[in-house]
């Protein structure tokens, strides 16, 4: 018996060795990874080659606005902020700044006011013409504002419109309602109707179930819809450009005048004012990152 057990033992010994090497899939991945490494870092090359120019374009702007005088060397001869006060003077920002908030302000309030009961109609009515509707209120975000934005400034213009508040006003309502309609509506379509069934079997007015029910629901929407139209109007160039006067001028248009109207002046006054714009846009859209996510508005959407 033992015998046996001996040359079973010295039978196993003697046979192949089991392969220790890399298993079929392991290698497969491995093989993947290194097909896939160049793509990678020919990625990473395009992504830091695109900050590094957006970093050089910006900073170049910043360092002109706060050097004395910058020609042929690396950096200013010297520093000084005495050009954004120069800019403040020149270009009458203040002013500019006032009609830029109060433009934006009227549009924000405007548009909401109108296109959230309309919101509402398309979230929970169905009427004839509905989808033409709809279409029709998808057109002024799909086509770029220039193509429909002349024959809108010739229009304005014809009922002395256009050069004051009052047009740019209604120029920018034009893009504006639409998409408050278009990130309002899945808000709307959120809200069981039953709720509202609900509280006027309870015997709820109208005006109640809108301000003590709908509201509270809709204040998210609300606020989303808000805000992104606020950073939309604040950067809208082209119809507030056809729309404008000289009393009438945002901050973005100020500062396309200053760089191509007639006239000599510095550089570095410029280049101040497009750091105030950029810098208040910055802040602006560091606001609407705060209270929106891009991403819950697509999901909404797409619910």
């Amino acid at each position: 018996m033992s015998a046996s057990v001996h040359a079973a033992d010295s039978t196993a010994g003697s046979g192949p060795a089991p392969a220790t090497g890399p298993a079929p899939g392991a290698t497969a991945r491995r093989r993947g990874g290194l097909a896939l490494r160049p793509g990678t870092w020919l990625t990473w090359a395009v992504l830091a080659f695109f900050f590094v120019n957006l970093l050089g374009v910006i900073g170049t702007v910043l360092v002109d606005s706060l050097g004395s005088r910058w020609f042929a060397s690396w950096l200013p001869s010297g520093w000084t902020g005495h050009w954004y006060s120069d800019a403040w003077k020149e270009f009458s920002l203040g002013q500019v700044l006032g009609t830029t908030v109060e433009v934006t302000f009227l549009v924000v309030l405007l548009s909401l006011v109108l296109a959230v009961p309309a919101s509402y109609a398309l979230a929970r009515r169905d009427f004839p013409g509905k989808k033409l509707l709809t279409t029709l209120f998808v057109l002024p975000i799909l086509v770029p504002p220039i193509a429909y934005g002349i024959p809108m400034a010739t229009v304005l213009y014809k009922f002395h419109l256009a050069g004051s508040l009052t047009g740019v006003v209604l120029a920018n309502l034009v893009p504006s309602i639409p998409f408050v309609i278009f990130t309002m509506t899945p808000f709307i379509e959120q809200v069981d109707p039953k709720i509202e069934a609900a509280a006027r079997m309870c015997g709820a007015s109208t005006w109640t179930v809108l301000t003590r029910i709908l509201a509270p629901l809709l204040l998210p929407g609300i606020l989303a819809a808000g805000i992104l139209v606020l950073v939309r109007t604040f950067g809208m160039f082209e119809l507030t450009f056809l729309t404008a006067g000289p009393t009438s001028q945002t901050l973005i248009v100020a500062l396309f005048s200053a760089v191509n109207s007639a006239g000599i002046r510095s550089t570095q006054s410029i280049d101040a004012m497009a750091v105030l714009y950029t810098g208040t846009m910055a802040v602006l859209l560091l606001v609407a990152l705060r209270f929106v996510n891009p991403t819950q508005l697509v999901t909404r959407s797409s619910d």
